[in-house]
């Protein structure tokens, strides 16, 4: 048995072997899993439910299949926040809120994003909490899709000159929010994504020891997290040379 997380992975159509190399993991990896958790950022961004592009389509059709044999689970990212119910049911997936915890193979698990543990970062938390909100989010959806394009092209512009003026642990997770991430769903395992930094964090926490890991995001190479009864073990995918 075995369970897979992958986040990150900001799928877009300027970067076909990514989504290449997702489809083949689906096929290859995937389909022999328990299940696989999406812990956002599936899409590099997401206009809403109505934007059938041939990457939206395709990427549909390659979870509608490994449906069939695998449990698929997502949870929003900060750039595919405004996916909803209509796409997650084309594409097979079972949407799960902000943080949630799992059974995973005998241990209580925190699963999350993560873009919440960034509480340094007050500037982003700011947005967060503006485009998280229903009302502003029925507006843009009420928009003409290639305005909401045209939006989307332009806030992926300033986000990107805000981080880059940011030191890099403003943008990396608060320890104290991950401690009380920990306290509050009475946790020693915590899975997220959003930094980019994959990694495997061994912390002290009242008296024992908890573990934080990290997934890697899929810009160059794939990043995946496997599970199973023995432990959790991170692993990179490469890209085909073809």
């Amino acid at each position: 048995m075995t369970t897979l997380f992958i986040s990150d992975l900001h799928l877009d159509a300027n970067r076909p072997e990514i989504t290449r190399l997702f489809l083949d993991f689906l096929v290859q990896r995937a389909n022999q899993a328990e299940a696989l958790y999406i812990l956002g950022d599936l899409f590099e961004a997401w206009l809403g439910d109505d934007d059938n592009s041939d990457l939206n389509e395709c990427v549909a059709r390659g979870l509608r299949q490994l449906g069939d044999t695998t449990a698929v689970y997502f949870i929003h990212g900060n750039r595919d926040f405004l996916l909803g119910t209509a796409y997650a049911e084309q594409a097979h997936m079972q949407l799960l809120p902000e943080a949630k915890i799992i059974d995973l193979y005998g241990q209580r698990t925190l699963i999350m994003h993560g873009d919440t543990l960034c509480t340094d970062d007050i500037e982003y938390q700011a947005f967060r909490t503006k485009v998280r909100n229903p009302t502003w989010q029925q507006q843009i959806l009420a928009l003409p899709l290639p305005q909401r394009r045209q939006l989307a092209s332009q806030l992926r512009e300033t986000s990107q000159a805000a981080t880059r003026l940011k030191a890099e642990e403003i943008t990396d997770v608060n320890q104290q929010a991950v401690l009380e991430a920990l306290q509050d769903y009475q946790v020693d395992l915590l899975i997220h994504g959003h930094t980019h930094r994959p990694a495997v964090h061994n912390l002290d926490h009242e008296n024992r020891t908890a573990r934080r890991i990290v997934l890697g995001d899929w810009y160059e190479q794939g990043s995946v997290l496997v599970c199973t009864a023995d432990g959790q073990q991170l692993e990179s995918l490469c890209k085909s040379s073809a």
